[in-house]
């Protein structure tokens, strides 16, 4: 699958709230590198983003392939809507490096998180 569709694909689970399929999309050794939950293998992330999660929203604002590289970034607008109907609105940008194989290996996400970890402290008390 090439890396766009890969991207898609991963924006549309997301917003599902399908994260036994997002994992589908990752190398077996990839991880995650969340501005609130550190860097987590990919299956450990999405357990603990789908305990945390109510409801997503997305609004794809661009995807962006690096030429002559293995990496992409999608800019997009994110609703997150948790678990105890807190809702949290931010803009973020997510690079993902790809395997040869074509598997997401790392995705470092990237965003401001004065109020998210606020709202994520609260909910975890």
């Amino acid at each position: 699958m090439e890396r766009k569709r890969i991207a898609y694909h991963y924006l549309n689970y997301l917003e599902e709230g399908n994260m036994s399929a997002i994992i589908t999309l990752f190398d077996i050794n990839g991880t995650v590198n969340s501005p609130i939950y550190g860097i987590k293998k990919a299956s450990d992330f999405y357990t603990q983003l789908n305990e945390d999660t109510y409801s997503s929203e997305l609004e794809l604002k661009g995807l962006f392939e690096e030429a002559n590289t293995s990496r992409l970034a999608l800019y997009f607008c994110y609703t997150w809507i948790l678990k105890n109907k807190e809702r949290v609105t931010f803009d973020v940008v997510d690079i993902i490096e790809f395997t040869k194989q074509g598997k997401i290996k790392t995705l470092n996400i990237i965003y401001d998180t004065v109020v998210t970890r606020t709202l994520i402290e609260k909910l975890n008390s």
